[in-house]
């Protein structure tokens, strides 16, 4: 990594501390509304008109820089593997494999020992004991 993507991760991390979390218009008074965001679309909607008390929205502003959107915090691109054969489309120099959490023991070791042979990073490799 060079200094101009350490320093955008830095950006990146100052920023997100700095995000509020965003909750959908009045999840907290119904129990059947999630606190996950959906976009205030009410006509009257006081988040919509963007009354300060109601709550932040989202908008452009809160993201990460362009450069480091996405990455992984060790400068990799994440791509989920479930077999062997997905570690064929790998570029090492720039993504990292993340096993699927549904691969049982015996694949996931195979798929391991094939990827420390062909230099890939792995991010959940399973523990040494």
């Amino acid at each position: 990594m060079n200094d101009n993507i350490k320093r955008l991760f830095k950006v990146r991390k100052v920023q997100k501390a700095k995000k509020p979390n965003f909750k959908r218009a009045d999840a907290h008074k119904y129990k059947r509304l999630d606190n996950n965001w959906r976009r205030p679309r009410g006509l009257q909607g006081k988040m919509r008109r963007g009354i300060k008390c109601k709550g932040p929205v989202v908008q452009a502003g809160y993201g990460s820089p362009t450069a480091v959107k996405g990455l992984h915090p060790s400068g990799y691109y994440d791509v989920l593997v479930n077999t062997v054969a997905d570690l064929d489309n790998i570029d090492a120099a720039t993504e990292a494999i993340r096993i699927s959490a549904t691969v049982g023991g015996r694949k996931k070791a195979i798929i391991e020992a094939k990827a420390s042979e062909l230099g890939i990073k792995v991010f959940n490799p399973t523990r040494g004991e």
